[in-house]
């Protein structure tokens, strides 16, 4: 019988620290999380030195934690998998060096992951993937389309030229005054409203499946401030509501389309945007009728940021026969596309 194959990851990109084993490339073992927002949420973003701190706290608990709930041991471990990048170079640092010092010391081999691709392969903890595929990437730093036409192989169609999606909703929610995270509360505020203010959407020119939310920003901005210099009271469940409409009206007319001429046979939906219910509800709407292409959205726990991805990518890249040494560094520029 073929063995079973336990690969460990760690996560902290930004302001999650994570540790995750998996089984078989598709089987949860153990997925911790110990999360930051509460320190961060006072000064309306992640602070970088804060959240290196914090990792440095959290990350030898977080792994005791992961291998606790496994009821493995690093004997039973195949493979030390971590993010290599992008993220915060204090952040990612953190785990680096903690996933080479763990290979070290117990001469597994290791392996540099994508954040990204690591999103992406969330999706395989719910289902096994068919290719040719798409994704599409959500959040608060990347909003992208990326094709893949077999396992560990990224194609970026579509790339955000400059506010990402998330980057987009926390700065609209910091100008409606709503606490950080500000993605859950424009979705939530959204719902309640009606999308009555005429927002643009940014569609580039003919053919381009990039994307643009910086034009979008600055109009929910200039929108409030006229009305306050004309004495105007605008209702923020409208305007969250007219902004949402906005970015999802532009996700996925262009995920639709790329998905019919790619001819791919599944959808995926990855990061952290990936749980806005409003961008799921329309998702789902807009493929049921396309019924030769599956779309797959993890569940809210998968959509954030969390080490169960990235040991997911992690166990396709090892079973490809990558490996990286222990001079590897903390790499914040890393290129999905020479993943």
């Amino acid at each position: 019988m073929k063995k079973d194959l336990y690969i460990l990851g760690i996560e902290t990109s930004c302001d999650e620290t994570a540790v995750a084993i998996i089984k078989n490339g598709t089987e949860i073992v153990a997925n911790v999380v110990a999360s930051q927002i509460e320190s961060h949420k006072r000064f309306g973003g992640v602070v970088p030195e804060i959240a290196s701190r914090h990792h440095v706290e959290q990350m030898t608990i977080t792994l005791e934690e992961a291998l606790s709930q496994s009821k493995v041991t690093l004997d039973d471990i195949d493979a030390i998998t971590v993010t290599e990048g992008p993220g915060l170079v204090g952040a990612l640092l953190v785990g680096v060096n903690a996933a080479k010092a763990l290979a070290f010391a117990s001469g597994k081999p290791l392996v540099g992951v994508h954040h990204i691709a690591g999103h992406i392969y969330a999706n395989r903890l719910i289902k096994e993937m068919e290719f040719p595929l798409l994704s599409l990437v959500v959040s608060g730093g990347h909003t992208e389309l990326v094709l893949m036409e077999e396992h560990g192989s990224f194609k970026v169609i579509g790339e955000t030229r400059d506010d990402a999606a998330g980057e987009a909703y926390d700065k609209v929610a910091r100008t409606l005054n709503l606490p950080y995270p500000g993605g859950p509360h424009i979705d939530r505020l959204a719902h309640e409203g009606q999308p009555t203010i005429d927002l643009p959407r940014a569609w580039l020119e003919e053919g381009s499946y990039d994307f643009s939310f910086s034009g979008l920003k600055s109009a929910v901005i200039n929108t409030l401030h006229n009305a306050e210099q004309k004495g105007k009271q605008i209702e923020p469940e409208n305007l969250a509501a007219s902004f949402q409409e906005s970015v999802i009206d532009v996700l996925v007319t262009k995920t639709v389309k790329a998905a019919k001429q790619y001819k791919v046979k599944q959808v995926l939906v990855a990061g952290g945007v990936a749980a806005n219910k409003g961008l799921r509800a329309r998702l789902e709407q807009e493929f049921e009728g396309i019924l030769d292409i599956e779309l797959i959205i993890p569940p809210l726990a998968l959509c954030t940021d969390n080490a169960a991805m990235i040991a997911a990518a992690g166990t396709v890249l090892y079973e490809k026969g990558k490996r990286s040494d222990l001079s590897m560094n903390a790499n914040p520029g890393l290129d999905l596309e020479m993943q």
